[in-house]
């Protein structure tokens, strides 16, 4: 028998394509009433260290995603319903209102997420409501994996062998064909901008990759521009690692980690391509790729607040981290004197976002070369990445400073061999280090071995139009 009303709760799955929990509502109750609210905290609060917990990049991203999905909503014949508060207040409010059954939404496991979901439910008991728990975040099902979650193989590489071979990823939910209109009198409050939420408007910077939009559409319409409009999916493997340009890599990462995108309905557009074009290694990294986000998922399940606690998982301090500000603002701002770091640092500060093999090089930087507290460098993104998941960010910042689950011990990155082989012209550098434009190739990585003849003859004076060098880089020579 369906019940009268229920709400359902929008997280981090702000779309209307396999969406299990408006699925689950709908076949629930005759009136759905969806509901995202602006978690004030997630705006307003600092981290650990003093960052925002949401940078601008990322709010404003989310901003027009939550525009997206009202509009869609709309067109379905209902609506969004958007507050700013603390969700477990607000959405109580909402539901002893409207005298709601459940709350529907999709589980969230981090500490932070955790927090909101357990207070709220909470709330509702005291009513007579609780919150009925979909999942919207990944790949495959904890339930149709080979082994239990505290189980989950601690090597990536034997995770993905058992999973590869033994489940099969589900079809993708489809889109709700209607919605019956709530037929409550509801003040469905008005989407804030950006200076609503506390923040300066920030213009688009003309160097940027792409220009991220939010939003369901734009996510479907990015996957079938990779996929179907240019056959970019046939060479990722090869260009995945470049670092110029919006074709190198997907870039669906900033819809998939606010759930504009679903990680199933992804693989199954990919397999359609595979079935009509051909599969090749290109295509199989892709499915590798999300393959990765559930397994830093899976840790995240596994260990709990541990990816977030110095020592990782493997409950290992080096005694050499410390918490050096100063360091960690010339990180920053980019003005280490390594144009590798420096060029990665500045695009990451003025766009939001930053490429896969940059982020491997920046952090390691930080924590093997300069000795900063890891921790530091993983807040400094949560604030500033654009497509900023926790188990992934967290995940990937504990491989690198070799508290994770890695196989390698003692992960390195030598970074001018490094800056040699992926940028190895120095495009990318020059692109976003517009003071070394005129340093040949042979010279580009390594400024501060220039003479004062040659820095007169490229017009670049190190320590005054670029930094003087942190780290000498004939170290990595």
């Amino acid at each position: 028998m369906k019940r009268e009303r229920v709400i359902v709760w929008f997280r981090q799955d702000l779309r209307l394509h396999d969406n299990e929990a408006l699925t689950d509502a709908i076949r629930s109750a005759e009136e759905v009433i969806p509901v995202y609210i602006f978690d004030e905290r997630w705006f307003q609060d600092k981290t650990r260290f003093g960052f925002s917990k949401t940078g601008p990049f990322r709010a404003r991203f989310i901003i027009e995603a939550i525009e997206d999905l009202r509009h869609s909503l709309q067109d379905l014949g209902s609506n969004l319903l958007v507050r700013i508060g603390k969700p477990e207040e607000e959405l109580f409010k909402l539901a002893n209102e409207v005298k709601s059954s459940w709350v529907f939404c999709n589980r969230e496991r981090t500490r932070e997420e955790v927090q909101v979901q357990d207070a709220l439910e909470q709330n509702l008991w005291s009513i007579g409501q609780e919150i009925i728990y979909s999942r919207g975040k990944m790949l495959y099902y904890t339930q149709d994996l080979p082994f239990p979650v505290t189980h989950t193989p601690d090597i990536f590489t034997h995770f993905r062998k058992e999973v590869e071979r033994f489940v099969r990823v589900r079809e993708p939910l489809p889109v709700p064909e209607a919605l019956n209109p709530v037929r409550l009198n509801l003040d469905w409050g008005d989407i804030p901008s950006l200076e609503d939420l506390g923040y300066e408007d920030i213009p688009a910077d003309d160097r940027s990759v792409i220009h991220f939009e939010g939003g369901e559409t734009t996510g479907k319409e990015r996957l079938h521009y990779y996929l179907w409009e240019t056959d970019l999916a046939k060479t990722y493997f090869d260009t995945r690692n470049q670092m110029l340009g919006g074709d190198y890599s997907t870039k669906f990462s900033p819809w998939l980690a606010q759930g504009c995108l679903s990680p199933k309905y992804i693989y199954h557009e990919l397999k359609k391509y595979e079935a009509e074009r051909g599969n090749n290694k290109s295509t199989y990294w892709i499915f590798f790729e999300l393959l990765w986000r559930d397994f830093f998922r899976l840790m995240g399940k596994k260990y709990g607040d541990a990816i977030f606690l110095k020592g990782g998982t493997k409950k290992e301090v080096d005694t050499k981290w410390r918490d050096d500000h100063n360091l960690l603002q010339l990180w920053i701002e980019g003005r280490t004197g390594v144009p590798f770091i420096d060029a990665n640092m500045r695009e990451l500060r003025q766009t939001g976002f930053m490429s896969n093999r940059g982020r491997q090089n920046v952090a390691s930087f930080l924590v093997k070369d300069l000795h900063v507290n890891w921790q530091m460098g993983a807040e400094y993104f949560e604030s500033m990445l654009i497509d900023y998941d926790p188990c992934s960010n967290w995940g990937n910042w504990n491989y690198v400073a070799g508290v994770g689950s890695d196989p390698r011990e003692n992960r390195y990155f030598n970074i001018l061999t490094q800056a040699k082989r992926y940028d190895p012209k120095g495009i990318y550098v020059k692109h976003w280090l517009p003071e070394l434009a005129e340093l040949p190739p042979e010279k580009v990585h390594q400024p501060d071995l220039l003479s004062f003849e040659e820095q007169n003859v490229h017009h670049v004076k190190i320590g005054a139009d670029y930094p003087k060098a942190m780290i000498r880089t004939s170290r990595w020579s």
